[in-house]
């Protein structure tokens, strides 16, 4: 099997102060920063790509976004799971 592990992918960003997760286009557009995450199962990142689109943002926001994205993505590799779970080539 080539599959080590699933992965999965969210955005998140810093809306008026507070960091939201899987951000619509109204919100990535209001933004002051908007992050990208891709996690593995076992929380190892493949990818995180972030820009502050008003003013920098603090060690301490993004300490916020990344366990936000992470507690995110593994909601989403719980219901892959899940989807998978009966699933037989």
């Amino acid at each position: 099997d080539p599959l080590k592990e699933n992965m999965a992918a969210i955005s998140v960003g810093m809306v008026g102060g507070v960091p939201l997760l899987d951000l619509c286009y109204e919100e990535d557009f209001a933004a002051a920063t908007d992050m990208n995450v891709v996690m593995t199962q076992s929380d190892r990142f493949v990818e995180v790509q972030g820009t502050a689109e008003e003013t920098p943002y603090t060690a301490a926001e993004l300490d916020q976004m990344l366990k936000l994205a992470g507690k995110g993505i593994r909601e989403l590799l719980a219901a892959q799971s899940a989807a998978l779970a009966g699933w037989s080539p």
